[in-house]
């Protein structure tokens, strides 16, 4: 059985997420590939004491990586976009 902080492996920062969660109020993690949706919600309503409205799951493909003649792929991930209950938040970099 995997504990709540095994779950999550990060956030995922970009463009795209930084917008949705000032717009939307949803943040996007890269997650254990094996959890699901429920698994997901109860680790980041304990890990950081929020309330989880919705949460939806994509398995990211991995690139193909070439250098000179060898040739390899990066491993799948799994992304989870979760949206929290109006007037909760998550900081992350707030005040760096």
């Amino acid at each position: 059985m995997t504990k709540n902080y095994d779950i999550i492996r990060g956030p995922v920062i970009t463009e795209k997420t930084t917008l949705q969660k000032e717009i939307n109020n949803m943040i996007t993690f890269e997650v254990d590939i094996k959890a699901n949706r429920v698994e997901i919600k109860n680790a980041v309503e304990k890990n950081f004491n929020t309330k989880v409205l919705q949460v939806r799951t994509s398995v990211v493909k991995g690139k193909t990586t070439q250098r000179g003649k060898i040739s390899g792929k990066k491993k799948n991930w799994k992304k989870a976009v979760v949206k929290l209950m109006p007037g909760q938040k998550i900081d992350f970099f707030e005040g760096v």
